[in-house]
Order: C-alpha cells, then structure tokens, then sequence
C-alpha cells in the first residue's frame, strides 16, 4: 500500500469558478461525475465515546487512522468501508465493499457479519468495534467535483454544498435530517511520488495556504 501526499485550502465561490475553469481544460473529469458535472459522497462516520479519532486530529498526532462508510449519490447497493489512516505526513486508504445488510447490521450494534468476512479490514474494524469500542457518531455529505491526471496519478476535488447530521442511524435514507456547512468550500490536491508543474499552476491561489482540514471533525464541532 503506497502512501500518498494530500494537500487542502480552503477556498471561497469565487475560487470554486476559477478554479472550475482552469482544472476542465487540462484535466479529465472523474468518469463517475453525472450529468451535472459531479457526484454527490455521503459518508458515515465512527469513532469512539472517548472521541479518539477526532482528539487525535485535533491536536495534531501524526500516527492516527479512522474509520467509514460510504456511498455514492445515495445509491446504497455500492457502499464501501475505508480506513484512512496518516503515518509520517502520508496518506493511505484501505477499503472493502459491503453489502447493504451489513451496513445496516452494523449500525444496529450487530457485528457478527464482520467476524465472518474473508475481507482483512472487514474484520480489524470487527475489532476495532469491539475493544476500541467505535460506534458510528456522524453523517458527512457534500458535491464532489474530481479530476484526473495520469502523471503523478493526480487527484484535485473541490467539495461543497456540505451537510452533516448527528443522526447517522439515518445514513441510508434517501432523505435525512441534515444542517449545511454554510461557506464550506474545499480544494483537495492528491498525488503519489510527485506533483507536475501544471497542476501546481492550476490549483495556485493567492492568500490560500494549506491547511489541515478533516470533513469529520469540522462537523462534529460544528454539532458542538
């Protein structure tokens, strides 16, 4: 498993434009944007009564992982478990499919599917579930625009129209209880060994540092 570099800034609307533009003409858009030029990412969150996850972003730890589950412009017959974890300034991302009845058994508190699974981190978040005690804590959803650049294997995202609820028990539902993330506008830049001169060129705004920005944690203080 290869780590990779992951940047983030926050932008503003106009930025989004901007940036829109500039990305279209050089980069390939991701080949699951629909019709309207994205797709919609729901993901549910977990994390323990003691908030570990969250904690540790927070203050920083650079050896630190979570874990979620995902599903794509609310279709839940492809729903995927990650683990994304951080070790030494890299990213990495493990994940396994599930099927909707496990998702639905595991939001319920049953995690005997898991045990079962053939799948290795089906069966460490069985574990994790267990002794570290996650629980699934909160609903992240929010307007993926992707685009890709084979050199590099480059990945830019610009995220928003955010929303997240405090009732993940509502994950699947075509409809759910959810409050926006007003001005939550979000640049993500992915590459693995190196990042091409172009895309560097693409994504440069003025007074738009990087920053450490986790869709999880902002949505938990923002339920605070």
């Amino acid at each position: 498993m290869t780590g990779r570099h992951e940047y983030k800034h926050y932008i503003n609307y106009a930025d989004l434009l901007e940036l829109r533009t500039r990305l279209s003409r050089v980069m390939k858009m991701d080949e699951h944007a629909t019709a309207k030029g994205g797709y919609a990412v729901r993901s549910v969150y977990f994390d323990n009564y003691a908030d570990k996850a969250l904690s540790e972003k927070i203050n920083g730890v650079d050896d630190r992982e979570k874990f979620r589950m995902r599903l794509y412009n609310a279709d839940s017959s492809l729903i995927m478990l990650e683990k994304k974890s951080k070790l030494k300034g890299l990213c990495y991302k493990t994940s396994a499919r599930v099927s909707r009845d496990i998702c639905v058994e595991v939001l319920n508190g049953d995690y005997s599917s898991l045990v079962q699974s053939e799948e290795p981190i089906l069966v460490e978040f069985y574990a994790k579930l267990k002794y570290q005690q996650l629980r699934p804590r909160t609903i992240v959803e929010y307007w993926r625009e992707a685009y890709k650049l084979k050199p590099g294997n480059v990945r830019v995202t610009l995220d928003h129209h955010m929303r997240t609820s405090n009732q993940p028990e509502h994950f699947l539902s075509s409809s759910y209880p959810g409050f926006p993330l007003v001005n939550a506008y979000i640049l993500e830049v992915k590459y693995d060994q190196f990042l091409p001169e172009v895309v560097r060129a693409l994504t440069a705004l003025s007074s738009r540092p990087t920053v450490s920005f986790s869709k999880y944690a902002v949505s938990r203080i923002f339920q605070e």
